[in-house]
């Protein structure tokens, strides 16, 4: 029950910036001697400050606590089939660092040598204090990455390694910190919880347009993982092609089918993965994904509506934002066109994490397991 309290008191001051002790017991109807005995460990640990005091018309003035950002340090790995970034955040969730690997597709040994020179370099940056704080590293990659070689255009040699290897062991020998690991779709959609602008939002389905598509699944304030940690897996939800024959989500709405598409004209698709901020090309091939993909984000909205009832459907990807801008508007104007009686559709909204989602949603996991109540992910870890 004290550690519950404790995650309750973090939680408020971290959602709503300061909090004094009267306002906390008001909220959680702890007893004012409790709330005290709280924030008053919490801010000899370090993680929570005091800021100036407020005076009312009378008694004594009340001092607002708020969040330190020193406090404790966070680092998110996402692995994808194009490149990998290590992030490093602050109590925050600001970004302190960041590293990113392009490459044409991923390896264990690869991957592992990326992370140990990138916590080195990551650590060289913070202070002797602020490395003490580095309270884990959460890991967001894709399930049975192996089962994807052909689509990614990768040696079958290469990927099956990945089916031979534990990647959060390997990476667990190597630091001393706890390691975390998570679907990395799953992963942005808790990035999108924690540190997105939800405005309240207890229910929603996220999807997350990468190399391929994905997405997660947040019920009454909380990521909602399953027995098996891979809920929400809505890549491989059937939808009508583009030729109107069943196929998986994934096959029509994933940028690796506009990579080939564009590839097929003869276009140099590297940018889709190098340039997430701005695409240099446009045209039939760009015109017809949206169109296609939209769509087929529609109908797995829809499937999903008539089972769990939405209060939004939140898209987001590794593209710009006028990107996907563009593709919640292709979505909206499909579902115009679809059947919906008899269910509640939800609104369809743009993310608000952008083109990092996986890498915060990594970073996300260790501070969601150590202080958050309400919003953590079911996780792997030892």
């Amino acid at each position: 029950m004290r550690v519950r309290n404790e995650r309750l008191v973090f939680s408020l001051v971290r959602e709503h910036g300061s909090l004094s002790k009267t306002e906390i017991a008001r909220m959680t109807r702890l007893s004012a001697q409790t709330v005290s005995v709280i924030m008053r460990e919490l801010e000899e640990q370090g993680l929570l400050i005091r800021q100036a005091p407020v005076r009312g018309k009378v008694g004594q003035p009340s001092v607002p606590m708020s969040l330190n950002p020193d406090g404790a340090f966070f680092i998110g790995l996402k692995i994808g089939r194009r490149s990998a970034q290590l992030v490093l955040i602050d109590l925050l969730g600001n970004v302190r660092a960041m590293l990113q690997d392009s490459y044409k597709y991923p390896a264990p040994l690869d991957t592992v040598a990326f992370v140990d020179n990138g916590i080195r370099e990551m650590r060289a940056g913070l202070a002797g204090y602020q490395n003490a704080r580095i309270a884990g590293l959460g890991i967001a990659m894709p399930f049975e990455l192996w089962n994807w070689a052909d689509t990614a255009g990768a040696p079958r040699d290469i990927m099956d390694q990945w089916r031979h290897c534990d990647i959060r062991a390997d990476i667990q020998a190597r630091c001393k910190m706890p390691v975390y690991l998570q679907n990395d779709a799953t992963a942005a959609c808790g990035a999108e919880l924690v540190f997105g602008q939800t405005a309240g939002l207890r229910d929603f389905i996220y999807f997350y347009i990468g190399a391929f598509a994905g997405g997660g699944v947040v019920l009454n304030g909380g990521l909602y993982g399953g027995h098996s940690g891979n809920a929400g897996a809505v890549g491989s939800m059937p939808v009508p092609g583009p030729d109107g024959r069943p196929t998986q989500l994934i096959g029509v709405a994933s940028l690796a089918i506009l990579e080939k598409a564009l590839a097929a004209n003869g276009t140099d698709a590297t940018f889709l993965w190098t340039q997430p901020d701005e695409w240099d090309a446009d045209g039939p091939e760009i015109e017809a994904w949206f169109r296609n993909a939209g769509r087929a984000l529609a109908y797995a909205i829809v499937s999903a509506s008539a089972v769990i009832d939405f209060e939004a459907a939140i898209i987001d990807g590794w593209m710009p934002a006028g990107a996907r801008q563009r593709l919640v508007a292709a979505v909206t104007e499909a579902l115009q066109h679809i059947d919906v009686e008899g269910l509640s559709v939800p609104a369809v909204r743009e993310g608000t994490v952008g083109i990092h989602a996986r890498a915060l949603g990594g970073a996300s996991l260790p501070l969601s397991e150590r202080f958050l109540i309400g919003s953590g992910a079911q996780q792997s870890w030892a």
